[in-house]
């Protein structure tokens, strides 16, 4: 694992909390809150020597479960354009290209002007072009259909989303509880 690799935290029923660094995780074990671990390629990290000229070292799991409060909400991740962009796989979902970042936008499918909501299941990725095509109408009111339906990412879908270095075992667990509203690339 890279320096840049990050290690999935859950918490003690399994449900994702948050991507954190190595020194973060080593601080766990350190502080033995880890309860339980997944995956098969482990990251060393190397301390320091002692008397004898032995090196210390920490073996850390890409999946570490820890103590915590376990939320009841339901959870809605925060909506933005880089996830959003993300979950429609930098596809206009109106004419179905591919485009950078800098020439996606956010669209409403009710629009704004008509009532609609900034959330999850409102917006789609749209090209510049269509999405001032279709202005401050409905996809019916100005003949546009829609690729797919938007949706609001679970927990793990977001998981996903949030990084873009996921290990094989890593995706491999989060995959377990996606919802089948896309196909999701590793």
């Amino acid at each position: 694992m890279s320096n840049r690799i990050r290690i999935l935290r859950l918490n003690k029923t399994g449900l994702p909390q948050e991507w954190i660094t190595r020194e973060e995780a080593a601080t766990l074990y350190v502080k033995e809150q880890v309860l339980w671990t997944l995956g098969s390629e482990h990251l060393r990290i190397n301390g320091g020597h002692n008397r004898s000229g032995q090196r210390s070292y920490l073996l850390l799991a890409p999946i570490i479960a820890c103590e915590g409060e376990i939320s009841k909400h339901h959870f809605v991740p925060a909506l933005s354009n880089r996830l959003l962009f993300r979950r429609d796989h930098h596809r206009c979902m109106y004419c179905g290209f591919q485009f950078d970042d800098r020439s996606l936008t956010r669209d409403h499918i009710i629009p704004k002007v008509q009532g609609g909501r900034d959330n999850w299941t409102n917006v789609v990725a749209a090209c510049v072009r269509c999405n001032n095509h279709k202005g401050g109408r409905t996809p019916e009111q100005a003949g546009m259909g829609l690729l797919a339906i938007p949706f609001a990412p679970n927990r793990f879908e977001f998981m996903y989303l949030a990084n873009r270095q996921i290990r094989a075992d890593q995706m491999e667990y989060l995959q377990s509880r996606f919802s089948g509203q896309r196909s999701w690339a590793a």
